[in-house]
């Protein structure tokens, strides 16, 4: 059995591993791990476009630029993403917070298949954790299920809307939208009504819900 000095080292050296520790947000009920908005493939084009999802993002803005530190935190995790004891030292840290539950990119998104393929070992891993991946990198997910890969049952991918008011995406079997004019569609997100947190809800790591509605910020 290790000592506590030997999973304190092993804990410091996972973080110098990923390029930083994991998140906490206000409003989610567990760590998350991030990237920098700036480099969404998708979204970055999208945070231009009035009325799509991503326009005015709350993550190229608040604590995410008001602090220097907070993205030259963000660029150094992406530029650790492929370092070979990557996806090992996610699951130390993951396990280390002992919460069944992980939230993937608070802020940033999938780079690549070979990205994704990591966050699927990372999940592999730890069966016991229920993964949330919210993104708009759909091509990307068609990709590596396209060359014969499997995502793991214990990660919900959730394929976001492109625009505001947008149905959810017919081709996926777990999406999430953002109303503002019109309805909410399945499961609405109550965090405008509980003080902008999740409280008790864990709808989006949900597999029988199909489509959380998020109010637009």
């Amino acid at each position: 059995m290790r000592t506590l000095l030997e999973k304190l080292m092993h804990k410091i050296e996972a973080i110098q591993i990923i390029g930083g520790d994991l998140s906490a947000t206000t409003k989610m009920p567990c760590k998350s791990f991030n990237l920098p908005a700036w480099e969404c493939k998708t979204g970055s084009k999208l945070a231009k476009i009035k009325g799509s999802v991503c326009y005015n993002c709350y993550a190229m803005k608040g604590n995410y630029t008001r602090f220097p530190v907070v993205k030259k935190a963000q660029y150094k995790r992406l530029g650790q993403l492929f370092h070979s004891a990557w996806v090992d030292a996610m699951v130390t840290m993951i396990e280390k917070e002992n919460n069944p539950f992980f939230r993937w990119h608070d802020a940033g998104d999938v780079q690549s298949v070979k990205h994704f393929n990591n966050i699927c070992e990372v999940a592999r891993k730890t069966p016991e954790i229920k993964h949330w991946l919210p993104t708009r990198e759909h091509k990307i997910i068609n990709d590596y299920v396209k060359a014969g890969n499997t995502i793991p049952d214990n990660l919900i991918v959730r394929i976001s809307a492109t625009m505001v008011d947008d149905k959810p995406s017919k081709t996926a079997s777990h999406t999430s939208t953002v109303h503002n004019q019109s309805e909410p569609i399945g499961h609405e997100c109550p965090a405008p009504k509980q003080d902008g947190e999740c409280g008790d809800c864990r709808a989006c790591w949900d597999t029988n819900v199909k489509n959380v509605s998020y109010k637009e910020h």
